[in-house]
């Protein structure tokens, strides 16, 4: 991810070892250049907080606190949310 070329910055709540997660990051990054975003991982297991208020919903994608999806990538949701910001 090569941050100062990205318009947008995703934040992607996931946990390690979840298949949904993963396939998450990868639908993320077939984008990622087309789109011109950035994203970075937070590992919700790593934070107590985090944990509590995504705990059943991971992934989730977030841009700028919003949350954006859960559970699995929409391309729809993702282009309207980078076009307008």
């Amino acid at each position: 991810m090569q941050q100062s070329e990205a318009k947008s910055l995703l934040t992607v709540y996931y946990r390690v070892g979840c298949h949904l997660c993963d396939e998450m990051v990868a639908l993320l990054a077939e984008f990622q250049d087309e789109l011109k975003f950035g994203y970075v991982l937070v590992d919700i297991d790593a934070d107590a907080e985090l944990k509590s208020r995504f705990n059943a919903d991971v992934p989730v994608v977030a841009l700028e606190g919003r949350v954006l999806f859960r559970h699995f990538f929409d391309e729809a949701i993702l282009r309207q949310a980078l076009q307008h910001g």
